[in-house]
């Protein structure tokens, strides 16, 4: 089950990758479009407002069609076979299903309890979806009806019909399924969902007023659970669903930043909500004291090598928000720092948000500054020198915690090893040869290929027990997540190491090699090696 709910959580993340260059975007035109920061220049009207506008509502395009977005992702992480017929058949069912949502309330609007007059937005909890006007489902409903949608087509696509009915074979014969579970599914929604709807507005008000506490609360569970790939079902409904504004943090802080940067009004005031987006603050300034807690405690004659290791990783981490290659480095040699890290992590949160900090920092540095501090710094310099100022405390507590730790437990961190036991590293030649010897053959997979993914693929494949030991793979951001036959038969960490890979994360039959940004290229190589 836990292979299943982290495979889906991996699926979720390949939209969700779209995310940063848009909202990157949209805060880059908001910045160009705002008088106070570039002059008359950007007043309303003029050929360089104009220009700005063109661009932002390009950028917003990700953001306004976050439905079909989920919807057409979900099947190319989660799809066994046919995945592009896949994205068809979802993208086709969802409409199918919006479209008797729409009917449904239309026509029996008083039995559900929705008054279909109302103009979409607002209180009125509809929607234009893809010109549909329905209820207003978000990113729940579209990952719901996409999972449903890639079932059926796992289960349903190579269905063999009589000659006579072939034309209704494959992804016509999933949509026909499709049609007929999207009615009652249809009914389903618009019964209950006004009802969760007033539920989430209640929620919304209980998270809001829930303060430092909650927002303690939320920032430890997005860190704690990113070992077990569910870090995503945390932040997802706030900063990209309804479960404390309705439609996102993210969209809603950009939607009104040009607002909140003309007011002098304390931010926390105008956006309470922003106290559970702060989580962005740990991936910067806790990794810059991870770092140097690292590089003080490591050997004198390792200092030059450690260096050249934590310069990327944590650059990585404090200017774009990856922190995984940083976080897996010390996660399988001391959980227990990982605990404290994720509590740090969140008291930083919850001390920002006491001294009046909010916004929309989930990410890195770059994030940071575009989004929050050059729009607001005219007139709301106070959060962000507070923010500042708590940040670098912060990296000081970081960097003084871990290294009283590291010493106290002579935790082998990096710098620190012991001597490593003697690693055989598998390259593509060796791949090679032990594919020739086994079948007889060449293998054409990798003939002509000479990039480092397939070197990478090729090591993790033989660590992972070969082609034959393989049964499902797939990655998330920055993990190939791979489900074996057998697990004794999958090489030690070190093995993966000499790969690249940052670490391991081991539940039975189901792994995850910490791989990096590179992660969708050394998979496509590793699919042409499984042949």
């Amino acid at each position: 089950m836990m292979e299943k709910v982290q495979r889906f959580g991996g699926a979720m993340f390949t939209p969700v990758l779209l995310f940063s260059f848009s909202g990157l975007m949209v805060s880059l035109a908001i910045i160009c479009k705002n008088p106070l920061l570039v002059g008359s220049i950007a007043n309303d009207g003029t050929v360089w407002f104009n220009s700005w506008s063109i661009i932002e509502n390009g950028a917003w395009t990700v953001f306004n069609q976050m439905e079909l977005l989920f919807v057409i992702g979900l099947p190319i992480g989660l799809a066994k076979k046919a995945n592009a017929r896949a994205v068809m058949e979802a993208f086709v069912i969802y409409l199918t299903f919006q479209y008797f949502v729409s009917g449904m309330l239309e026509y029996f609007g008083s039995f559900f309890g929705v008054d279909f007059t109302q103009e979409v937005g607002g209180v009125s909890g509809l929607k234009m979806i893809a010109g549909i006007k329905t209820l207003d489902t978000g990113i729940i409903g579209a990952i719901v009806i996409s999972g449903l949608v890639v079932y059926i087509h796992n289960r349903f696509f190579d269905t063999k019909l009589p000659d006579f009915l072939g034309i209704f074979q494959g992804s016509s014969l999933v949509v026909i399924i499709g049609f007929f579970v999207m009615l009652p599914i249809a009914f389903i929604t618009a019964f209950f969902w006004p009802k969760l709807q007033m539920g989430i507005n209640s929620t919304q008000v209980f998270l809001a007023n829930a303060g430092v506490i909650g927002v303690f609360i939320y920032t430890f569970l997005e860190r704690i659970l990113i070992p077990t790939g569910l870090h995503h079902f945390v932040y997802s409904p706030f900063v990209y669903g309804p479960a404390v504004v309705p439609e996102g943090i993210t969209k809603a802080w950009i939607g009104h930043l040009n607002e909140y940067a003309s007011m002098t009004t304390p931010l926390k005031e105008l956006f309470p909500e922003g106290g559970f987006a702060l989580h962005g603050n740990g991936k910067m300034f806790g990794s810059l004291g991870i770092a140097a807690a690292f590089y003080a405690t490591s050997l004198k004659e390792n200092k030059q090598k450690v260096l050249s290791i934590l310069v990327p990783v944590t650059l990585t981490a404090f200017l774009a928000g990856i922190t995984e290659p940083l976080e897996f480095t010390f996660l399988f040699i001391s959980p227990l720092l990982f605990v404290i890290h994720a509590l740090l992590s969140a008291l930083m949160a919850a001390t920002m948000y006491a001294f009046g900090v909010v916004g929309d920092m989930g990410g890195g540095f770059l994030d940071l500054l575009a989004k929050n501090w050059i729009p607001l710094f005219a007139n709301h310099k106070v959060e962000i020198f507070t923010q500042l100022i708590i940040g670098l405390l912060f990296s000081a507590i970081y960097f003084f915690i871990f290294r009283f730790l590291i010493i106290k437990m002579d935790l082998p961190t990096p710098g620190r090893e012991l001597e490593k036991e003697g690693v055989q590293l598998f390259t593509k030649k060796d791949y090679k040869e032990k594919q020739a010897n086994q079948k007889g053959n060449t293998t054409s997979a990798v003939s002509g290929e000479t990039n480092q993914y397939l070197d990478k693929a090729a090591i993790y494949l033989e660590a992972l027990g070969g082609a034959d030991n393989i049964e499902k793979v797939t990655n998330c951001a920055t993990r190939l997540r791979v489900t074996v036959h057998d697990d004794s038969l999958v090489g030690n960490d070190a093995l993966f190491r000499e790969g690249g890979a940052h670490g391991v994360v081991r539940n039975g039959k189901a792994l995850q090699v910490i791989v990096g940004l590179s992660v969708p290229q050394v998979r496509e190589q590793f699919e042409k090696l499984l042949g």
